[in-house]
């Protein structure tokens, strides 16, 4: 019997590099089409399917499976820009008063207003609080309102972003996409 919400599956091109998110059924298609090169992990799901010959099929799925697609280079690959996948990257932490807060007590803030032609992109925003936001900050930049950020923005590779998109990540996928993740801890001020 399968669990109904088992965790996503992480799914890596044929040089182990994260392509995204899938189901377990989408996994066990992928498996059964002979399309996975290898698999790694120990949380992984065991689907039973039907009788044959008196035995039950059992397939076994490892939260991290390689499939035979093209190598692909993430370097230049930067994800969408979300208020969530933000919001996570920053730590539900206000960038300029340094609380935390719930997602719905958030905003997205551009470091150079897009009133003064700051664009809308990963290194130009920041997580700030209702207040900061609007009350302190408005149409300025930081340094015109008064204000510094405690944090240094930065686009997340797709590792980040995969961390950052999925609330149910295990142990041994989180283990293998933190290896892709660059040392971030310094751009806390």
């Amino acid at each position: 019997m399968t669990p109904p919400a088992h965790p996503p599956i992480l799914r890596v091109d044929s040089a182990g590099l994260p392509i995204a998110w899938i189901s377990w059924q989408r996994a066990a298609e992928l498996i059964c089409t002979d399309r996975v090169l290898w698999s790694t992990g120990e949380s992984n799901v065991t689907v039973l399917g039907g009788v044959r010959n008196g035995e039950r099929s059992r397939l076994v799925i490892d939260p991290v499976i390689a499939t035979r697609d093209m190598h692909r280079d993430p370097s230049g690959k930067v994800p969408p820009l979300s208020n969530r996948l933000l919001f996570a990257r920053d730590r539900h932490t206000c960038l300029y008063c340094g609380s935390r807060y719930s997602e719905s007590r958030l905003t997205r803030d551009h470091i150079v207003p897009r009133c003064q032609g700051g664009p809308d992109t990963w290194t130009n925003v920041a997580t700030a609080c209702i207040r900061c936001n609007s009350d302190l900050k408005g149409g300025r930049t930081p340094e015109q309102a008064g204000l510094k950020l405690i944090a240094l923005p930065f686009a997340p590779n797709t590792a980040e972003a995969l961390i950052l998109a999925n609330r149910r990540i295990l142990a041994d996928q989180n283990a293998y996409l933190s290896r892709m993740v660059p040392d971030r801890e310094d751009r806390w001020q």
